[in-house]
């Protein structure tokens, strides 16, 4: 089993990294478990209060089962990966089953930025883009799939994200690998991690 990692600012283009990447490759072969889906519960809290949960800080995130299911897919054993709302701030009652495959791939904003989590990656990936150009898409994302207003996302960009991406996401760069720059667009770079993939794993 070949375990990657991509990480990368909000808006960097780490999903179309990834699509572009598992596309390359039998669906049999590959599973993708995001970042997204081990935020904390916080159903116990008012919606008011979990509205203004800073979902960039890695103590909004529980690191612990996300390692901990990493590991059962390491001896081979399926796991039920969460369900998480951004609207309501919960985790579902369902979860996705997620089996072991040949290639797991853990994407998401701060996976480079937890030990444990490092430790398990045998190949470690920064997706980097302009911070312009991140802010465009999260203004785009967040209003079409998050329900908010465009005042609402630049006011969280400005005291959350940007912040959080200085403090946290930009320094975890230092770990990895590789870099792809520009995203999905950057179809070298996509090019050389489906090969490195490829030849560390043998699919049939």
């Amino acid at each position: 089993m070949l375990i990657v990692g991509i990480a990368g600012g909000t808006g960097s283009g780490k999903t179309t990294v990834v699509r572009k990447i598992i596309e390359r490759f039998p669906k049999k072969s590959v599973a993708v478990l995001s970042q997204d889906s081990y935020y904390k519960d916080n159903g116990d809290l008012p919606l008011e209060e979990r509205q203004k949960i800073n979902f960039d800080h890695p103590n909004a995130l529980e690191f612990e089962l996300l390692v901990q299911h990493l590991n059962e897919l390491k001896k081979g054993n399926s796991i039920e990966e969460p369900i998480y709302s951004y609207i309501s701030c919960t985790r579902s009652e369902e979860t996705n089953t997620i089996d072991p495959k040949d290639v797991i791939i853990i994407e998401g904003i701060l996976v480079l930025t937890n030990p444990q989590l490092r430790d398990l990656f045998d190949i470690k990936v920064f997706v980097y883009a302009d911070a312009d150009e991140r802010l465009i898409r999260v203004i785009q994302r967040d209003i079409i799939e998050r329900g908010r207003t465009i005042e609402l996302v630049i006011k969280r960009y400005y005291e959350t994200v940007k912040p959080m991406h200085e403090l946290f996401i930009e320094p975890s760069k230092k770990y990895a690998d590789l870099i792809v720059p520009e995203g999905g667009n950057n179809t070298v770079a996509i090019d050389v991690l489906a090969s490195i993939i490829e030849k560390n794993i043998n699919i049939t």
